[in-house]
């Protein structure tokens, strides 16, 4: 069923490393097989550009399920406890808007088949093969499968797992030791930006309002790279390597995508609608993670010169509320005095005629 696919896998693998060879010369330098070893690399630029158009369906389908959120979160409380009921119409709800809640996982879900068909391929490159149609498959020839069964990274044979039997190595010529060492790290860091690489579209994207999707982001993001600690020690170094070069090449692609195409705006965002009342404020995007509620603002004082209290006082005496402080006059300013002829204000005492 993959036999089509390990041609192709071995079909890039052998231009590339053509090409390289034609660079290198096919030596050593730090005790590595350079030309295999970026073979596998910019196998890796070929398969995530093959694959560009599906992450960025990824990205789309992601901000169609942000944009539906306040929908979902709707019928979730419209239908606590018919979760039949609720089921259905959310999946209405997804057809309506062309959306896909599994679109997410596409991009993995299609380098899975790549990277069991890289699996194979470099499974087959042991040195334990002793017939010569054994060693051409999937376009080989003899002399390339012997040079690529003896390709080595930091004097560790790519074709090398942490968990190899000293019998494979010594047909390697491998030290063991080295062999640990360098697929530990590797798998180490593979393991580190797995990690980062579902981190980084999780803090871009925030977390799901959907019940299911956020489990399958909690999968994607602590799942994942728990389960490698122990499939990563059965992977052949190659693989690793393949692994680990489309996780950093994930990061900077993502990096790049997500500037392009940010999140859309939050629909439940605070208004100041409705009569005058303002709306609880959304939740940013630490609350969310960290399932705190957001904190309300407290009002701000207007610049009247009065306090809340004043304007309190004076409405409770059916007065306007003005503040006395702002009426009082200044220190140091000069007595206003009457014009003459003006009538004395009401409550106040007259002068006294000047005696003779």
């Amino acid at each position: 069923m993959l036999e089509p696919l390990y041609w192709a896998i071995s079909w890039i693998m052998l231009r590339w490393h053509a090409l390289w060879h034609l660079a290198f010369g096919g030596g050593q330098f730090l005790a590595t097989n350079w030309a295999w070893v970026l073979s596998i690399v910019f196998l890796v630029l070929t398969i995530r550009i093959v694959l560009f158009p599906v992450f960025v369906k990824q990205i789309k389908s992601q901000r169609a399920m942000q944009e539906i959120a306040p929908q979902i979160k709707a019928l979730q409380e419209k239908h606590k406890g018919d979760r039949e009921t609720l089921q259905q119409e959310m999946m209405k709800l997804y057809r309506e808007k062309k959306t896909n809640p599994f679109m997410g996982c596409l991009p993995m879900l299609v380098q899975i088949p790549v990277m069991f068909s890289l699996y194979h391929v470099l499974r087959h490159l042991t040195p334990d093969k002793t017939l010569d149609s054994t060693k051409r498959a999937y376009g080989w020839t003899v002399g390339l499968f012997e040079q690529a069964s003896h390709a080595k990274l930091f004097g560790a044979p790519i074709a090398a797992s942490f968990r190899s039997p000293a019998a494979d190595l010594a047909r390697m010529h491998a030290n063991g030791t080295t062999v640990k060492i360098v697929a530990a790290i590797l798998v180490a860091i593979m393991i580190i930006t797995t990690y980062l690489t579902s981190r980084q579209m999780i803090l871009k994207t925030g977390w799901a309002e959907d019940p299911q999707q956020r489990l399958i982001q909690r999968l994607m993001l602590y799942g994942i790279p728990v389960s490698l600690l122990i499939s990563g020690t059965v992977f052949p170094i190659g693989v690793v390597i393949y692994w680990t070069t489309t996780n950093v090449f994930s990061l900077g692609q993502q990096f790049w995508v997500l500037r392009k195409y940010p999140p859309p705006p939050n629909a439940s965002r605070s208004t100041t609608g409705n009569g005058g009342k303002t709306s609880a404020p959304a939740p940013s995007l630490v609350d969310t993670i960290l399932g705190r509620k957001p904190k309300q603002q407290a009002p701000t004082k207007k610049a009247t010169g009065g306090s809340g209290k004043a304007a309190a006082a004076g409405s409770a005496n059916g007065t306007a509320g003005v503040d006395g402080k702002a009426l009082a006059p200044k220190v140091g300013a000069k007595p206003v005095r009457p014009r003459k002829g003006t009538p004395p204000k009401r409550g106040s005492a007259p002068k006294a005629r000047r005696s003779g």
